[in-house]
């Protein structure tokens, strides 16, 4: 049994064939998903999926790069809609400063008022960090020093000194497809200092697919991939590491039953 930790279900790359996917999932031991929020105001999307699909959780929350879009989006809205009972985490927020489509300081607005949502709620809050290491370290310490929220560096492709710093502060890190790719050597490195209680794996889907389908369209079936890569980086078999990543997942998304 996986969990895929994130995807985004709601894009227009699975339009045609959405229930065979979720299918193609089960069948592949993937026994539950989390469809990730990119704009609040497209919460509505994310709902009707999780209500279609049993196994499909959703977050709630505006991607760095749609910062500027949703500044009038405040943390009470985050708290008032994350209470829906399929709404299992906070974001994607964070900082991305590999495309520079948004203002810094929008990205770090937004990834404030989703950190104090994460704190009040509970819930994980799903980061995403792109060529951003240091201002994220400086923000999840200082934010941290305000009281404890629980989070994830997904899809991680950072450095070592941010993975050591999230994991310090408590927060877990989820591994994409990226993990699998040849040249990852240094990512491989860095997953294996990682507690193996902090470990998670998603998809990210349809982006990234792991090496085995490399330049196909990502689907969370293909979790399975990442999970075997991530089992032989830990020294690991590949039941151990499902059951580790998905007792974790739970355990972070503790809204979320096991089905």
């Amino acid at each position: 049994m996986l969990i895929d930790t994130h995807c985004h279900l709601d894009f227009a790359d699975f339009d045609a064939e959405r229930d065979e996917l979720v299918a193609r999932a089960h069948g592949a031991g993937v026994a539950q998903m989390v469809t990730i929020s990119t704009r609040v105001k497209k919460l509505d999307i994310l709902l009707a999926l999780t209500e279609r699909y049993p196994s499909v959780f959703c977050s709630v929350g505006t991607h760095p790069n749609n910062a500027g879009e949703e500044l009038d989006v405040t943390t009470d809205d985050l708290v008032r809609l994350s209470a829906h009972p399929k709404v299992v985490a906070i974001g994607e927020a964070g900082l991305d400063y590999f495309y520079d489509t948004q203002k810094p300081e929008d990205q770090k607005t937004g990834l404030r008022r989703h950190i104090d949502a994460a704190r009040q709620t509970g819930l994980p809050l799903v980061i995403h960090s792109r060529s951003a290491d240091d201002d994220m370290a400086e923000i999840l310490t200082r934010e941290t020093g305000k009281g404890a929220f629980p989070f994830i560096l997904h899809c991680f492709s950072s450095g070592a000194a941010l993975a050591k710093t999230g994991v310090e502060l408590g927060g877990y890190i989820s591994f994409s497809g990226i993990l699998t790719f040849p040249k990852s050597t240094e990512l491989r490195e860095i997953a294996a200092t990682v507690p193996l209680d902090r470990l998670l794996v998603e998809t990210d889907a349809p982006y990234l697919a792991p090496k085995r389908w490399r330049g196909k369209r990502n689907e969370p079936s293909y979790v399975v991939n990442t999970a075997e890569v991530l089992a032989e980086t830990m020294g690991l078999g590949f039941d151990a590491i499902a059951r580790i990543t998905t007792d974790n997942a739970f355990r972070l998304f503790s809204k979320m039953p096991r089905l």
